[in-house]
């Protein structure tokens, strides 16, 4: 199931029933879990870690050396999980030695055509990534997080699970979980993603509740420490009004408001 026209390192280790196309070059110090397809003309380097059933297409650039400046050859990886899709001319890079050394990728994320995921970013799992969308160093994507097509975040910056980035926005500020942004002045809160909410099976009572704590957050005209004190109290009846909550806390960039 290898192509006779792959390089394939010595080093390298490749699962069970692993598929690798024509041309593409799997490096030095890489792991291949078992069932992993990888198309054609795709470059992987290593260190790296890629799981079980994952799907590789053409073209896909992984594991490159981070495009980082301080960056001086130290020993960083990249880690990806099980059962994701990773479309065409895709870019992964490695960690950097002062930033943690990883980057890691979750499970069952969808990451589609000319994404750019950069060096120590953090993704959790079910997310996805559509065309053009990119992340600078070391950003944090929490579960179940859709980056609509040509949207941006800068670095360190922190998206909360559930959380919708809309068509075009570019981030410069942390996104709480929930929360729908729109492409206007640099990604402005446009209510929650309740759609999405609805769809993973969230209930009338769970979707209000984060509504409730929206209104809290961005239409009462509160100050950050009024509304984190109403927040507490209704965290007292709602696990995703105390996930919220608990972002907030590890925030260490400005909130998107």
């Amino acid at each position: 199931m290898i192509h006779p026209t792959a390089q394939i390192d010595p080093t390298a280790v490749i699962g069970d029933n692993v598929s690798i196309g024509a041309f593409t070059v799997v490096g030095a110090d890489v792991h291949i879990g078992d069932g992993t397809v990888i198309g054609p003309h795709v470059v992987i380097q290593g260190p790296t870690r890629i799981g079980r059933e994952n799907r590789i297409s053409q073209f896909a650039s992984l594991g490159g050396d981070p495009q980082d400046k301080k960056f001086a050859g130290e020993h960083t990886e990249l880690v990806i999980g099980d059962r994701n899709q990773i479309r065409e001319y895709v870019t992964i890079n490695r960690g950097t030695g002062d930033g943690g050394g990883k980057t890691e990728i979750g499970n069952d994320n969808w990451i589609l055509a000319y994404v750019h995921i950069a060096h120590d970013c953090k993704i959790g799992n079910n997310t996805v990534f559509s065309n053009y969308s990119a992340l600078a160093g070391h950003v944090e994507i929490g579960d179940w997080v859709v980056m609509a097509g040509f949207s941006g975040a800068h670095q360190f910056c922190k998206i909360g699970a559930h959380a919708f980035i809309g068509m075009g926005c570019l981030l410069g500020s942390d996104v709480p979980p929930f929360v729908t942004m729109a492409n206007e002045q640099r990604g402005r809160p446009r209510g929650i993603n309740s759609e999405g909410l609805k769809r993973r099976g969230f209930d009338t009572a769970r979707i209000s509740a984060i509504k409730r704590a929206y209104r809290t957050l961005y239409m009462a005209g509160l100050t950050l420490a009024d509304a984190r004190e109403q927040l507490s109290v209704q965290a007292n009846d709602s696990d995703d009004v105390r996930a919220m909550l608990e972002f907030l806390d590890r925030s260490e960039r400005s909130l998107a408001r």
